[in-house]
């Protein structure tokens, strides 16, 4: 007969009532009512929120998922005609968007990071114009802030408006290694990533970041590579499972959630990351890329992006997976 402790080198813990603050995997038995029970962890799930006021695609965001911003990209101007360039604004309260002053300039394929009242976004395109500029959101308005050392497009940013990076860009059809530094005035150029790409998805703050996947006509296409800042150099890490571009990412470098993108049709696929491995988790509803997401937290939005359909208002909210509760059967 196979005893636990032989084999786990522990006993099953014996408490007259459930535990709280149930932590994953933990295994208890409840002499009151004589069952063995474990916590496995059950996946996080996408449920829908509030449409937006404009359909967009290839749009921004930052904030988190009930104080969300939402900016830039293209829309439908009309039944028929496509690729309009917005400067709408959009703010989230966790359930309803609200229209809001609008971004001084037309553009899509940004980087942003920040909060609802302290938002940033630089870069960017309108058509073959790729820009330098970037524009800071105090809560009601944007403002200019520092230019960029070059302009770049298609590329991703992480942290807060005082203290952020923008990174994986492309530049002439080229996708760069560059890094740029933003300390609430002007931008420095960082240490390099290691693989040059653009679409790609970052997450956490400017000394500890993260990026996954994009696209790297080196490698070439779409890949797998994941990277980790320090503070000081970017360090390769474990693959994402899927190749993809324009996925989206939210959360912290031990605490983040990727989704969607394209691989080449949009995806549904999630995954978490803990800062050592990814994870499956609940898939999103409606297949998705060059969505807007969030930034500070891995309880994620996504906002607007390509489905199909294009120029999309839907929002989906992300809940963090928890422990749940499952009896053993010991018959």
């Amino acid at each position: 007969m196979t005893v636990y402790r032989t084999v786990k080198g522990y006993n099953v813990k014996s408490v007259t009532s459930d535990p709280s603050n149930i932590k994953e995997g933990q295994i208890w038995y409840n002499s009151s009512t004589k069952i063995i029970k474990i916590a496995p962890l059950l996946p996080g799930t996408w449920a829908s929120g509030g449409a937006m006021n404009t359909a967009k695609q290839e749009n921004a965001g930052c904030g988190t998922q009930t104080a969300g911003l939402a900016f830039a990209g293209t829309y439908r101007d009309g039944p028929t005609v496509d690729n309009s360039l917005t400067v709408d604004t959009e703010e989230y309260d966790g359930s309803s968007w609200s229209e809001q002053n609008n971004l001084g300039t037309k553009r899509s394929f940004v980087a942003s990071a920040g909060t609802q009242t302290a938002g940033l976004v630089t870069g960017g395109q309108n058509g073959d114009t790729v820009y330098v500029n970037t524009e800071e959101y105090d809560g009601t308005s944007w403002t200019a802030g520092g230019n960029l050392p070059a302009a770049k497009s298609n590329w991703c940013g992480l942290g807060l408006q005082t203290a952020a990076l923008a990174l994986a860009a492309q530049q002439n059809s080229a996708a760069l290694v560059n890094v740029e530094a933003y300390d609430g005035s002007s931008w420095s150029e960082g240490p390099n990533i290691n693989t040059g790409r653009s679409d790609a998805a970052a997450a956490g703050i400017s000394t500890a970041g993260l990026l996954v996947c994009g696209n790297a006509p080196s490698a070439p296409g779409k890949v797998v590579h994941v990277e980790e800042w320090n503070g000081t150099a970017w360090s390769e890490e474990a693959n994402y499972p899927v190749a993809l571009n324009q996925l989206g990412g939210s959360g912290t470098q031990t605490n983040a959630v990727f989704f969607g993108g394209a691989a080449p049709t949009k995806q549904t696929i999630a995954n978490t990351y803990n800062g050592t491995a990814f994870a499956a988790t609940g898939a999103l509803a409606n297949a998705n890329g060059q969505m807007g997401t969030t930034k500070g937290t891995a309880t994620a939005l996504s906002m607007g992006g390509n489905g199909p359909p294009t120029y999309r208002t839907q929002t989906e909210e992300f809940t963090e997976a928890a422990a749940g509760t499952r009896t053993v059967d010991v018959s």
